[in-house]
């Protein structure tokens, strides 16, 4: 905002999409400590689409700072804890109850407000057990593959098919290639979600709430290729 001594002049601004962050231990130069942080290609995204990024540490449960953004994206990470659909702990779950703490109440949060919302991988699980969904905790013991999950740090390129006549599709088209990272996935739909993204073996890879202002939920990682940021586009226009 400018002055010319009389009355001020607002400048138009891009949108703000708040970007909740990963909780974990973390090393960078002489420090090993714990750490609120995000990978990088999330905040190039949004930047790269035309919006201005600002992290929202997944700590506590106060999402007050919702009231200063205009669009929230819900990033990927560890496992949700099978304890807010029922359920006890596959061996191979690993779970951050404090972050869950956090982005249960953020999605909860966006959602009343209308503030258009994109969950990535986690974020998916995240907004599907929020509306009362449950998960599949381990993709191969069900598939028989761990194709969407080759090996630690390494993504399985995937091949989705998107339901004709949804947001998804309107946004890539009917058919997306995804880099995917994920053991788990939507066993129970939530209430209100429909399912419009499906992988050749029929694991669900993409949801929204049909008649919502922009609610996505994408299973695999749009924001390993920075070169297609339609997605995060959609969310800014929806801002």
């Amino acid at each position: 905002m400018v002055s010319n001594g009389s009355e001020p002049t607002r400048r138009a601004s891009r949108p703000v999409v708040g970007i909740s962050t990963y909780v974990e231990q973390a090393r960078w130069g002489v420090w090993d400590t714990g750490a609120a942080l995000v990978p990088r290609s999330y905040v190039d995204c949004v930047v790269r689409a035309g919006g201005v990024p600002v992290l929202l540490p997944s700590v506590g449960t106060d999402t007050s700072a919702l009231a200063a953004v205009d669009a929230v994206v819900i990033a990927g990470g560890a496992d949700v804890d099978p304890a807010r659909y029922g359920e006890t702990p596959h061996e191979k779950t690993v779970s951050r109850p404090e972050r869950d703490a956090f982005e249960f109440a953020l999605t909860a949060d966006a959602v009343a407000r209308g503030l258009p919302v994109l969950g990535v991988c986690r974020g998916l699980q995240v907004l599907n057990v929020a509306l009362g969904g449950s998960l599949t905790q381990h993709l191969p013991e069900k598939l028989g593959h761990a194709e969407h999950q080759p090996g630690p740090g390494v993504y399985g390129h995937n091949r989705i098919m998107l339901a004709a006549g949804s947001r998804a599709a309107a946004i890539l088209g009917t058919q997306a290639k995804g880099h995917c990272y994920h053991h788990q996935a939507v066993a129970r739909l939530g209430t209100g979600l429909r399912a419009v993204g499906w992988a050749a073996d029929g694991t669900i890879e993409a949801v929204e709430l049909p008649g919502e202002r922009f609610v996505l939920g994408v299973q695999w990682h749009p924001e390993q290729d920075v070169e297609d940021v339609r997605l995060f586009a959609a969310l800014l226009e929806a801002a």
